[in-house]
């Protein structure tokens, strides 16, 4: 039973959770067999004289008057009229000022409204009873993996706030109880970092188990408040079974959640789930943020990591797990022994570090992957573009394709420019057509904007854009489309390499998940570098920009530092001081 309480003597701010949620099962009324047993049996009056009469059509002494229609009914209000009227009510005005409240993180005049819609009995509806919740815990820091310390550097105000959110949240969870107002999980979420707010992750772990269990699935940020205080009390235990919850819910963590879990593991010398973090990073985030990379360091040069390791290792089993894993990782487990040799480093074109002399690895994409992820994106892309358009490119594409590689056309046209240029488009057609084993020209997918009108006008671009046409290698996408989901399918189905300086991480490119779609870019995207010396081609790495173990037990962990652009990308290093002489040298240069 979850009582919203750190203690079952404490004062009873509400009863269960469940037994909340059975107040809000709506009931449904049906009529009494009975009762209709009983109408159907009730005795019929005797046919009158009148009413013989009339069954044979006799007319009747006494006719009945002809009646005069009702009067029309009042015309239904329109839909405009019936918003307007539900903005301008009070819970509507009330909805308003809220968000309002919400979008400057207002939280006493948030509670002033409350208090004075509570005095003037305005009924709150479930989405009132969630922005207050919020307004309450958001000016906790229950919900991130600092807490603590950022209570330690609010100023005294913001502290006072932090309680009175607290006190209040409670208060106003308990008053939607008694309204009977279905929770949702934004509700449980905030009832979670009330709890965690409070010191108790325990109780915030308990919301999220009941929560599961009364059929609302949690989401990631349903787990914060106890997974981030666990870590914060230092109890990796109850943590890791945080972790196992989100795991039975499909759940998956990102870099936050598994970088604090990373933290506590290494504080408590927990040596095993150090290692399996640090691959569940390698498989989710693969490359690290500064702060994960420090605690990764800080890790390498404890003295818990010099002490654990093998000394000893079958190497045809290490290959073996290299080549069941797909390259770049065994998962056997720590190899070697004794302290290690951490810092940062770059690494060379040729993939090789430049602090311990190790050659990284390209672990290659399964062809099954690849093709299921052009179904995939196919089927995402006739969903948001009009679907004969799409179908008459795929058709398109199946007459004139594959292609070595495909070129988004207007990002290349602008890129490093105010207006678009035909010239540096040409360029880079012919300086991909030059690399292509087959000399085959690259696919050029331009918007129809770009190839009708402005620059396209122009006699020499005409000719261009008509070469172009009767080579097969330029598609104009159609009015009203996103480019985006034309080229990036072509390259993706034609498995070639893609042309373009967009990081592809908007909206569009989330919808396709963090998993394949970040390593299939690492391989087939080749980026533009511009220099005094002119444009040069940045082709993709011969390795994979990835947390990679090697077979003696080196690991090499990539970050966001450095873009391998302009600035070349860092790493952490971390070997054992026992290396090969050969690269001992490069690690003391």
């Amino acid at each position: 039973m979850l009582r919203l309480t750190s203690s079952s003597s404490s004062s009873p701010l509400f009863s269960t959770i469940s037994k909340s949620l059975s107040l809000f099962t709506h009931r449904r009324l049906v009529s009494s067999p009975l009762l209709l047993s009983l109408k159907d049996a009730a005795p019929r009056k005797k046919p009158t004289k009148t009413h013989l009469r009339r069954l044979h059509g006799d007319p009747s002494p006494n006719p009945i008057p002809p009646q005069t229609p009702p009067p029309p009914s009042p015309a239904q209000p329109s839909r405009k009229a019936m918003l307007k009227a539900r903005r301008e009510s009070p819970e509507g005005i009330l909805r308003h000022k809220l968000d309002m409240c919400s979008r400057r993180g207002d939280l006493l005049e948030a509670l002033q409204l409350y208090d004075e819609a509570r005095s003037q009995s305005i009924p709150l509806s479930q989405h009132h009873y969630n922005v207050l919740l919020y307004l309450c815990t958001s000016s906790s820091p229950s919900s991130s993996s600092g807490g603590e310390e950022e209570v330690a550097k609010s100023s005294p105000r913001s502290i006072e706030t932090i309680k009175l959110g607290l006190e209040r949240g409670f208060e106003i969870f308990e008053q939607m109880d008694l309204d009977r107002v279905p929770p949702n999980e934004a509700t449980f979420t905030s009832l979670a970092r009330l709890a965690a707010a409070k010191q108790d992750p325990d109780l915030a772990f308990k919301v999220i188990d009941e929560m599961s269990k009364s059929g609302i699935p949690p989401k990631l940020r349903s787990y914060g408040p106890a997974l981030f205080g666990f870590c914060s009390k230092g109890d990796p235990e109850s943590a890791f079974k945080v972790e196992s919850h989100m795991a039975e819910s499909g759940v998956i963590p990102e870099e936050e959640e598994l970088a604090a879990l990373l933290r506590v593991s290494a504080e408590f010398g927990k040596e095993e789930q150090v290692y399996r973090l640090l691959h569940r990073l390698r498989d989710i985030v693969r490359q690290v943020s500064a702060s994960t990379a420090e605690i990764v360091e800080q890790w390498f040069e404890s003295e818990v990591a010099g002490r654990v390791g093998k000394e000893e290792w079958e190497e045809e089993k290490v290959q073996e797990g290299i080549v069941n894993g797909g390259g770049g990782w065994h998962g056997l487990g720590w190899l070697g022994t004794g302290d290690w040799c951490v810092g940062r480093t770059e690494i060379s074109e040729e993939g090789v570090c430049q602090r311990c002399g190790e050659k990284l690895v390209s672990i290659d994409i399964d062809p099954l992957e690849t093709e299921n992820f052009a179904k995939s994106l196919a089927s995402l892309a006739m969903q948001r573009e009009v679907k004969a358009d799409f179908n008459r490119f795929q058709e398109w594409l199946d007459r004139n394709g594959p292609f070595d590689a495909v070129i988004d056309g207007a990002n290349v046209g602008l890129a490093n420019q105010h207006h678009f240029s035909f010239f540096q488009l040409t360029s880079v057609v012919n300086g991909m057509r030059k690399l292509s084993p087959t000399r085959k020209p690259p696919l050029v997918v331009l918007h129809s904007r770009r190839v009708k009108g402005g620059p396209a006008d122009s006699p020499n671009n005409k000719k261009l854009l008509e070469s172009w046409r009767r080579s097969g290698a330029l598609y104009a996408t159609p009015p009203g489309s996103n480019d985006d989901w034309y080229w990036l399918y072509a390259a993706v189905s034609c498995r070639s390499l893609l042309v373009t300086n967009d990081e592809m991480r908007d909206h569009l490119f989330q919808l396709l998940g963090t998993s394949f779609f970040p390593r299939w870019k690492e391989k087939h995207q080749v980026r533009l570098k511009f220099s005094r010396d002119g444009m040069s081609f940045r082709m993709p790495p011969p390795y994979s920009i990835v947390i990679q173990e090697s077979a003696d037990g080196r690991w090499h962990v990539p970050t966001l530092e450095g873009d391998d652009i302009d600035s070349p990308r860092q790493w952490v290093c971390a070997a054992r001081a026992s290396v090969p002489i050969k690269s001992q040298s490069l690690m003391n240069s």
